[in-house]
């Protein structure tokens, strides 16, 4: 990478400075913490939201379709914009692009809040994945842009650690907003935290660009967007209705616009996706374990709390608190994680850590209407969330690890992308597959009958997932000199500036 001017970045909180910023800076500081917060709300609406569904369908009414559609409606643009945000940050700035994100991500949130009926909720929703997609690569990007090359595998594990904390915090603050205000609250709560995040940006965060070369690849975005949303459509849609002539067309058109996806990013000079990445057996094998993973995770999140709450009694303050030993193995190791794979490589911990988040969900499988918590919920969470812990941060690294310089922002934007994908399908696809029926999720039953092979699914995912990263991710120190699980397009010129 090579940076404006003399080759140095001038950066700093409120004046000018020569060199990159060192993360115990004073200015490194707050661009870690107001990227991870920017970050941190759009993963918290990924999480908060879990706990928050029984509620929404006493309220609003609505099957169980309505409520994958309150999740997957979100990870939908968000996954498939991802790229495109990363791109648009790059060429038109990436503090500017932040900013637009949290704008449209507030006002999508405060939309979720007032929602009057189940359709605005996820029309609002799929807005609110709109902001996600401008905010999250462009926050990520920054980082990349400004600090200095030697801290950035310490970045990476603070980032994650706190993006990671803001995630599984999630169930907790959500249950406690759900039990003592409304499930309005859980969206209204992200206009104070935005607010503080939109000041912090302007006072402390330089400017960053790059000059990107070649046409925007627009067509690769409204391909992906749409075969997406066309594919989920039918997948979503299709346990509950049967294959209507809605549900075939959805269908068939999502599938073909997503192969004309792949065709495109072959042909254009500066596509949001460069196919060639596949070709390391790293690169492919750490994506199919952040699919297999992020799959399991979304799947078990999502099922564990609606068990919980409709099965087993909980309250929503409850459900949160049952999760939370996740937040706090997550808060006490990424960094250290972080810092012990730049020395030593990814490997091992690519592998130990989804066995033992496979242990985890193979103990909640067990788990039933009369369980009790500190002997059967319990040593489950404690044992996922210490298999999540070691892995967030080896498998960025590992992503960035297996590609040069010049493509290691479209690389993490991938990763990203595939990451929210894999949540996408397996709650539209893996409840019916378990057995969980859809015309009645406030049956407690219905849930009984399906959640431990949810379950059972989720750690066959994650033991998957372990065994590709055995056999595909390289032994030994494999992270690479500016590793950083950011966003950003292609590996340019880099101009940074105050405004």
């Amino acid at each position: 990478m090579t940076v404006a001017g003399d080759g140095r970045a001038a950066v700093a909180a409120g004046s000018a400075a020569p060199g990159r910023l060192a993360l115990s800076s004073r200015g490194g500081r707050w661009l870690i913490a107001v990227t991870a917060l920017g970050s941190g709300i759009v993963f918290l609406d990924g999480s908060v939201v879990n706990v928050a569904l029984p509620s929404i369908a006493r309220n609003l009414g609505g099957g169980f379709a309505t409520l994958q559609w309150v999740m997957d409606g979100y990870l939908l643009t968000l996954s498939a914009l991802l790229l495109l945000g990363g791109a648009l940050g790059d060429r038109r700035g990436r503090k500017r692009l932040f900013l637009i994100g949290l704008v449209i991500f507030t006002a999508a949130s405060i939309a979720c809040g007032l929602a009057p009926t189940p359709a605005v909720l996820v029309a609002a929703r799929l807005a609110q994945g709109i902001g996600g997609a401008l905010l999250v690569p462009s926050s990520l990007a920054l980082i990349d842009g400004v600090i200095r090359a030697d801290d950035r595998g310490r970045a990476i594990g603070a980032w994650a650690g706190l993006s990671g904390v803001s995630s599984a915090l999630g169930p907790l603050l959500g249950g406690w907003l759900v039990d003592t205000i409304s499930w309005r609250a859980v969206f209204l709560i992200n206009v104070p935290l935005a607010a503080i995040a939109l000041a912090a940006t302007v006072r402390h965060v330089p400017e960053s660009r790059m000059a990107a070369p070649g046409r925007l690849d627009a067509a690769g975005a409204v391909a992906a967007t749409l075969g997406l949303g066309g594919v989920t459509i039918a997948l979503i849609e299709v346990p509950m209705n049967g294959w209507t002539p809605v549900t075939i067309a959805a269908g068939v058109c999502g599938a073909a616009l997503l192969v004309a996806f792949v065709v495109i990013e072959s042909r254009h000079p500066a596509p949001l996706l460069p196919l060639t990445m596949f070709r390391s057996r790293q690169f492919a094998g750490a994506n199919l374990l952040t699919f297999m993973i992020y799959g399991a995770l979304s799947l078990g999140l999502f099922l564990l709390s609606l068990f919980l709450q409709m099965s087993m009694g909980y309250s929503a303050t409850q459900t949160g608190l049952a999760t939370l030993p996740i937040t706090l193995e997550i808060l006490l190791l990424s960094t250290w994680v972080g810092a012990v794979t730049q020395r030593t490589g990814p490997r091992l911990a690519m592998v130990a850590g989804p066995l033992l988040a496979a242990a985890g969900f193979v103990l909640l499988s067990g788990i039933g209407l009369d369980t009790r918590y500190l002997s059967g919920v319990l040593p489950g969470v404690l044992v996922f969330g210490l298999g999540l812990a070691i892995t967030i941060a080896p498998l960025t690294s590992a992503v960035l690890a297996s590609v040069g310089d010049d493509r290691a922002g479209a690389a993490s934007g991938a990763n990203n992308a595939i990451a929210r994908v894999a949540g996408l399908i397996s709650v539209a696809v893996l409840p019916g597959v378990a057995g969980v029926e859809v015309r009645s999720a406030a049956d407690a039953g219905s849930l009984s009958a399906g959640f431990g092979t949810s379950m059972l699914i989720s750690a066959a995912m994650c033991a998957v997932g372990g065994l590709i990263a055995f056999l595909t991710v390289r032994s030994g120190i494999s992270v690479r000199r500016n590793a950083l699980p950011g966003v950003q397009h292609a590996c340019q010129p880099v101009v940074l500036r105050h405004d």
